[in-house]
């Protein structure tokens, strides 16, 4: 493990020298140290970066050179799949199979960008046809320059793959920020970095607090985009910051997605997606469907079947064979969903099923998955994110009604429908206010697809062409054709 931040092609110490504690959730205690970062070390790592996007070679080089690197960076991540998801079962908690997945994911959105930096080889400019026909002009897609990337804790090396590959392939340098809370496998971008034949300062990585270095990186005037994944208080400052420079930013922030529950759907499916969609990931997933709203002639068998599954789910220690929902990801977090737990009590929900810790499990950060009903619409837990194993369910009395609930939400990153009328289900699709939408199932993410959110829910897209395009500036290039510039201007 990687204790230092990289900088320039290399691992140095932070300028301060001081470390920051890393806590494996599933007992609580300190196991690694990583350099804090400040605003010296984000300065250092941007003009790295800016020297590197303004004189090195990477962003000169050809889509396919750039490819070849990238597609490099995605086979080392492939060759060390289990050791770098080991690494997160320790560092953020959730269970080997899951974190298996997230790494094999993210070598594949190296392998995506890889492509799309090829085609970018292609991409001679876009012709503009003109009103005046002694000018010719064409478009033609640049890289934006340096890029400032800070990422969650909950998807800690897919989240940042999710920026770094279209920056890179876009011909981008990149400093990247990752959580001070899950910060190991960002840190091994470095050696991915070193061994795939990166030129130096084209990816930089910084540990460190909030205040101490996503602050900083977010004001230098060398930084040309911001790209941030988190909360909604945090994401309005970044945004605020960026203002004053006029930086390009794009948000992937909060949701309170809705899942939606039609009366002809198969009760069985409807409860997998249910516990799918709220306790993959411990339920630290920003699009998590964690407003649940079913059909009132099927609520009760639902919500029968969904408490009786709800309670068969395996807790432990993400090694552990079977194990399906690992710790919560730290303290803070814990005591977060807690108090979120007994807000809703206070507030007139029902505790259905869930809601404490797991006898025996004491030691770490564990919580049951905990069903909420009779929740009230104007509750805190139905309107805020809980980022947590906690799903709120209501009943709906038909389609306009289950519409006007699951968009009642100042959040629309996600939303789910299920039912066998496809129609429908396509009609219910179209109404929601969210910039993802699932039918028939919840969670399912591709790189090929377009991902982020309506309202308060973000700014922009990742993932897929949208995702690379975050990191390009459109040029016009107008050519005059003829001889005479004074005969042009004073014709007629």
């Amino acid at each position: 493990m990687q204790d230092m931040q990289f900088i320039d092609g290399e691992y140095i110490p932070s300028a301060s020298g001081k470390k920051i504690d890393v806590i494996d959730p599933s007992n609580g205690r300190v196991y690694h140290q990583v350099s804090a970062g400040n605003a010296e070390d984000i300065d250092k790592a941007v003009k790295a970066a800016r020297a590197a996007f303004d004189d090195g070679p990477w962003r000169k080089m050809s889509g396919g050179e750039r490819a070849a690197i990238l597609r490099k960076m995605g086979d080392i991540i492939n060759e060390r799949v289990n050791e770098l998801a080991e690494l997160e079962v320790q560092n953020n908690g959730k269970p080997l199979p899951e974190a298996i997945w997230d790494i094999e994911d993210t070598a594949g959105c190296f392998h995506f960008y890889a492509d799309l930096a090829e085609e970018l080889d292609q991409d001679e400019g876009k012709n503009i046809p003109l009103s005046e026909p002694r000018f010719s002009s064409i478009a033609v897609r640049e890289p934006v320059g340096v890029a400032g990337a800070i990422i969650p804790w909950n998807f800690p090396m897919l989240m940042a793959a999710w920026k770094v590959a279209p920056a890179l392939a876009a011909g981008c340098s990149v400093v990247l920020k990752p959580s001070e809370v899950t910060p190991i496998t960002a840190l091994e971008y470095g050696v991915i970095a070193q061994q795939a034949g990166l030129p130096k300062g084209v990816l930089n990585v910084v540990t460190g607090l909030g205040p101490d270095a996503g602050q900083p990186l977010t004001d230098h005037p060398g930084v040309d985009k911001l790209a941030f994944t988190g909360s909604v208080p945090t994401g309005s400052k970044i945004m605020a910051a960026a203002a004053r420079d006029i930086k390009a930013v794009s948000l992937e922030l909060g949701g309170k997605s809705p899942l939606v529950i039609f009366e002809d759907t198969d009760i069985e499916a409807a409860v997998e997606w249910i516990m799918f969609g709220i306790f993959w990931n411990k339920g630290e997933v920003c699009s998590a469907t964690s407003r649940v709203l079913i059909a009132r002639s099927i609520y009760d068998k639902v919500l029968t079947r969904l408490i009786e599954e709800a309670q068969k789910v395996k807790i432990g220690h993400g090694m552990e064979k079977g194990v399906l929902l690992g710790p919560i990801v730290n303290k803070s977090q814990f005591e977060k969903i807690k108090a979120a737990i007994a807000r809703g009590q206070e507030e007139g929900a029902t505790l259905a099923s869930g809601g404490k810790t797991p006898e025996g499990l004491e030691e770490g950060y564990y919580l049951e998955p905990t069903i909420f009903t009779d929740v009230p619409l104007d509750s805190w837990i139905w309107k805020e994110e809980i980022f947590g194993p906690v799903v709120c369910v209501r009943p709906f009395d038909g389609e306009e009604d289950a519409i006007r609930q699951a968009n009642d939400s100042r959040y629309g990153l996600a939303a789910a429908v299920m039912s066998a009328d496809l129609e429908r289900a396509n009609r219910v699709a179209r109404a929601f206010r969210a910039g993802i939408v699932w039918v028939n199932c919840s969670q399912p993410t591709f790189t090929e697809a377009p991902w982020g959110g309506y309202k308060q829910s973000g700014i922009g897209r990742e993932l897929g062409e949208w995702g690379l395009n975050n990191y390009l500036e459109t040029k016009q290039i107008t050519t005059f054709n003829d001889t005479s510039p004074w005969g042009w201007f004073l014709k007629g």
